[in-house]
Parts: structure tokens; C-alpha cells; sequence
């Protein structure tokens, strides 16, 4: 599919943008590594030799302790698997992650309470939070609920929110005036009252969530679109296009859509910032995702429960800072490259 050259323009623009562009790339890095975060963070070995044969333990079934020569029949301990091949020194060997912990592993230590300070000795690299978890495992794992959770809230509210506002703005009239007056009620509903009712009733989940963000969300895109379809429609190509017989569907999805789409863009990387911090506060305040569910709402809620264990509110003040600072040059870099000031040709 070949690209249309204005649109390659704004491409390179957003190239030549550097700062944005950079972001653009930690940042996708960010959510490639964090895709794979079981090969890097895991209590599940990468790799085991036992006995000449080679065992994956991350991507395959339960591999019980028997296997490979211990008295139990439940899941492997690889960490003390490791020591024991050492001491043995016989061929076997474990390769473990580079965070040898799982996000929901409690690691405690005989005579001591958690929450336990960094430690590089025993690959805790960030410390653990108040009940032995370790807190980069939780703060990786987090990360990926978040990122994820804002993006899909992103195609909910701009599925609803363009189809509704693109509407309204294309058909006026009664259509208009009806959601406008829904859209009125519905953005004075408390938001907070209703998800503190729904938490109290049934226990939120990440679907849920992301149903009631979009039950609210929706309309702030609905107005932006609803503005910029009565601008569009009533210039001169659309004009022409039904003049020439176009039908509604034509005009909307081939000539006002593709023309409103600079401004869509724009508004998408600050909508992701919204969707985290929505979340983050959810969690911080008890009515997001259920525990043991990695958070960071949920780890700044510890940290601020037990303020000297400063390892883990600033953990997660530092992952929220530098991934909102990167989707805001992103942001930035967009809607300077999207500019239809910067690509308007006047004759």
C-alpha cells in the first residue's frame, strides 16, 4: 500500500522532530520488552540442564521437582535448584532471568519483616514492598497493565466518541440535539461515586474497568469530532461530493474522516497519559484492580503506607514520571507534524 505523499511529509516531520521522535522509540522499546517481560522476570528458569537433556521452563507446563531429582512433586524451585547443581558441580546447571522473581512471589527472610531494601546480591535490584514482593518485577508487570489498559480505553473512547460525534455533526438536527442533551446529563454523573458502588458490589476486573472508563470517556472526543464534522462538511469538496451523488456513508468515511484525522491524532498520545493515571488513581485509592494484580496505583499506595521504605514510592514516581514525560514529547512531536498550518497550500 503506497502512502499518500502529504502523509509521508508528516511522517518525516515527526522524524525530523527529535526529541519526540527518540520518545517514540524508548517508548516502543518499552512495550516490546515488556511484552516479553516472563523471559527477563520470572522465578521460572530460561533454561535447565539436567542430565544432558535441556528443559524450558518459562514457555512450557509445570515442570515438577521430581524431574530432575528432588523429593517433591509440585513446581520447581529453580532458584534453590541452581545452588543445589552448584554445590553438586556434576554438569547441571540453571539459567535463571535477569530478576529471578515473579510479580506475585513473596520472598521472606527468617527474623526480618519485609519490605526489604534493594539488594544486588539477591537480584532484589529495587527492594521488595511490604509483604517480600519484588518491586521491579511489580513495576515491570505494572507497567504492561497500564500501557495496555490506557491504549485499549483509547480505541473504546475514540471508536464511540468519533462514530457519535462524527455523526452528530454530519446529520445535526434532531439527531444532534438529542445527545447533546445525553451527553449534558450524562458528563454530570459523579464518576467516582459510581465506580466506589460498583467495587462495592462485584469485584473490578480489567474488562470492567475499561467499560466503565468508556461509559465517561467518550464524550470529551464526541464534542472535538462533532465540531470539526459541521467545519468539514460544509466545505467545498464535500459540497461537491453530493452534488456529484455521493451517498452519506461516502462522504463521511472518504472525505470528512481522512480530513479530520490530523486533529484525531493529536489528541491520541495525551488520551494514553489520561488512561494511566486513571488507572494509577484507581489503584492508589482501592478501587481499581483487584489485589494481587501488579500496580502501580498499588505500590504507591505501600510507599505511602510505610514512608522509610523509600525504594518503592520513588520506583514508581520515577516509571510514571519518565513514561508520561515520553508519551507528552510524543504528543507534542504529533501534533507539530500534524499541523495543517505546516501543509496547507493557499492559491
Amino acid at each position: 500500500m503506497r502512502l499518500n505523499p502529504l502523509t509521508i511529509k508528516k511522517i518525516r516531520r515527526f522524524r525530523s522532530i527529535k526529541r519526540g521522535y527518540y520518545a517514540f522509540l524508548l517508548l516502543f522499546l518499552m512495550i516490546l520488552i515488556s511484552l516479553f517481560s516472563e523471559a527477563f522476570i520470572n522465578s521460572r528458569a530460561m533454561l535447565v540442564k539436567y542430565e544432558g537433556r535441556f528443559y524450558f521452563p518459562i514457555p512450557g507446563n509445570m515442570i515438577p521437582g521430581a524431574t530432575f531429582g528432588l523429593d517433591y512433586d509440585y513446581e520447581t524451585q529453580y532458584r534453590e535448584l541452581s545452588k543445589i547443581f552448584k554445590a553438586q558441580d556434576n554438569g547441571n546447571w540453571v539459567l535463571m532471568p535477569l530478576v529471578p522473581f515473579n510479580p506475585y512471589e513473596n520472598d521472606l527472610k527468617d527474623g526480618q519483616y519485609p519490605p526489604f531494601a534493594p539488594d544486588f546480591k539477591n537480584r532484589h535490584f529495587l527492594g521488595t514492598d511490604n509483604v517480600g514482593r519484588d518491586v521491579l518485577a511489580r513495576l515491570a508487570y505494572g507497567f504492561r497493565t497500564a500501557i495496555f489498559f490506557s491504549l485499549v480505553l483509547l480505541v473504546v473512547n475514540y471508536a464511540v466518541g468519533v462514530s457519535i460525534g462524527c455523526a452528530m455533526g454530519y446529520f445535526g438536527g434532531k439527531f444532534d440535539l438529542f445527545f447533546q442533551r445525553i451527553i449534558e446529563i450524562w458528563s454530570n454523573v459523579p464518576f467516582l461515586y459510581i465506580v466506589i458502588i460498583l467495587s462495592s458490589i462485584m469485584i473490578p476486573n480489567f474488562s470492567m474497568l475499561i467499560g466503565i472508563m468508556a461509559f465517561f470517556g467518550w464524550m470529551g472526543m464526541t464534542w472535538t469530532m462533532r465540531t470539526l464534522t459541521y467545519k468539514e462538511k460544509a466545505r467545498e469538496y464535500a459540497l461537491a461530493a453530493r452534488a456529484l451523488g455521493a451517498t452519506d456513508t461516502r462522504i463521511i468515511f472518504k472525505h470528512i474522516l481522512p480530513n479530520t484525522l490530523s486533529v484525531i491524532v493529536t489528541f491520541a498520545p495525551f488520551s494514553v497519559s489520561s488512561g494511566i493515571i486513571a488507572l494509577t488513581s484507581l489503584d492508589f485509592l482501592g478501587f481499581g484492580l483487584p489485589p494481587p494484580t501488579p500496580s502501580w496505583g498499588e505500590l504507591l499506595s505501600q510507599g505511602w503506607a510505610n514512608m522509610g521504605a523509600y525504594w518503592i514510592v520513588g520506583s514508581v514516581i520515577f516509571a510514571m514520571t519518565l513514561t508520561l514525560l515520553l508519551v507528552t514529547f510524543i504528543g507534542e512531536a504529533v501534533r507539530e507534524a500534524f499541523d495543517p498550518k505546516l501543509h496547507t497550500t493557499y492559491e
